[in-house]
């Protein structure tokens, strides 16, 4: 009733088996190498330093991610953050990031490079002279944000940083310091008469080239400049 079972042929099929599930295996293996040599190669780009040349139809990118060099620029000013060459990226670029790199150019069919990181200088390798962002050069000053990653700014950075953004910036704070320090000296401690417009006055005064003097000493100590001049300098004493 039942026909007899054929030892080779069950071994046939059998080796048949593993044979196809060796080719699966060895495919799957050689798609994972494949996807791990090229993110290898963009991260390799990522520390480049030779300039590239990239090639992207901006119609057909999101609108929203391409940003101008006066917008990044101001940001920079603002917040005082640095915009430099990927390779001065002192942290590690999540693997995401590079997922977002190699989707840009499996879609477009090029090679992407040149890539910028706007951070805090904290977050940089710069050279003697608390949120990262990916960006690579469509032109001379467009530029396409391809990742962020890390934690968000504090929300009084901007105003916390207003002072170093110029020359006027500082010395208006200066001044107001100069003011409220003024008003919470006690002046009778330094005069048993009754105390007049002048001597407040002389008080602020004095008070005024005090904080200056901090300010400069502190400036020309640590080699700080204000953030108009170092949003893209790649010195750390700057």
């Amino acid at each position: 009733m039942f026909p007899k079972t054929n030892i080779e042929e069950k071994l046939e099929t059998y080796r048949q088996r593993r044979i196809a599930k060796n080719e699966v295996l060895e495919d799957v293996h050689n798609i994972l190498a494949k996807n791990e040599l090229e993110r290898q190669h963009i991260k390799s780009r990522l520390n480049a330093s030779e300039p590239a040349e990239n090639f992207l139809d901006r119609k057909q990118l999101d609108p929203k991610k391409v940003f101008h060099l006066q917008e990044i620029h101001k940001i920079c000013v603002d917040y005082r953050l640095r915009f430099l060459d990927a390779r001065f990226f002192k942290g590690t670029v999540p693997e995401e990031a590079i997922t977002k790199i190699r989707e840009l150019e499996a879609k477009y069919a090029t090679t992407l490079g040149s890539f910028k990181i706007l951070a805090p200088a904290k977050l940089l390798k710069l050279e003697n002279a608390d949120d990262p962002l990916l960006f690579v050069p469509l032109s001379n000053e467009h530029f396409y944000l391809i990742h962020k990653w890390g934690n968000d700014l504090h929300p009084l950075r901007k105003w916390l940083m207003w002072p170093f953004k110029n020359f006027e910036n500082i010395i208006a704070t200066i001044f107001v310091l100069s003011i409220a320090l003024t008003a919470l000296t006690p002046m009778q401690a330094f005069t048993k008469s009754a105390v007049t417009q002048t001597e407040y006055l002389l008080m602020f005064l004095f008070m005024f080239k005090s904080v200056a003097g901090l300010v400069l000493f502190y400036g020309f100590a640590k080699g700080k400049n204000f953030n108009e001049a170092i949003w893209n300098s790649k010195y750390y004493n700057a």
